[in-house]
């Protein structure tokens, strides 16, 4: 069973993940571009008794445009977001980019498309959205 580690960019906070990502995906809603810094977002669901979580974060509740909350937690010292959860939902959140590996997967799923920068082609193959 394959382990991930993410953590933020100073290593204060920090999420270990044991097995496999039930969903991989990115999002181009305006949210997500702006906790991000980037034009989207890309975070990997896992289920939450195979992530192991250290160090101390800060939290953020962020009410998405359906009306469901997701509590983010963010590292007070640098300020990286490392992991969330949504209510009603079961899982764990890690934005891909906290893994720091060029080698993770291609996303399978596009949401919020109609929001996407316009020279931003997500795989083909995934699901798309609007």
């Amino acid at each position: 069973m394959e382990t991930r580690f993410a953590s933020c960019s100073c290593g204060q906070l920090s999420a270990e993940v044991v097995g496999d990502f039930v969903r991989n995906s990115v999002c181009h809603c305006l949210a997500c571009q702006r906790r991000t810094g980037s034009v989207f977002g890309q975070v990997a669901r896992f289920p939450r008794e195979n992530v192991t979580v250290k160090g101390k974060s800060t939290e953020y509740v962020r009410t998405g445009d359906e009306g469901s909350s997701a509590t983010f937690h963010f590292c007070p010292v640098c300020g990286s977001t490392v992991y969330y959860e949504t209510a009603g939902r079961d899982g764990v959140g890690i934005p891909v980019g906290a893994f720091a590996d060029p080698n993770f997967p291609a996303p399978t799923v596009s949401v919020y498309e109609s929001r996407k920068h316009c020279w931003v082609v997500p795989p083909a193959d995934a699901e798309h959205y609007d």
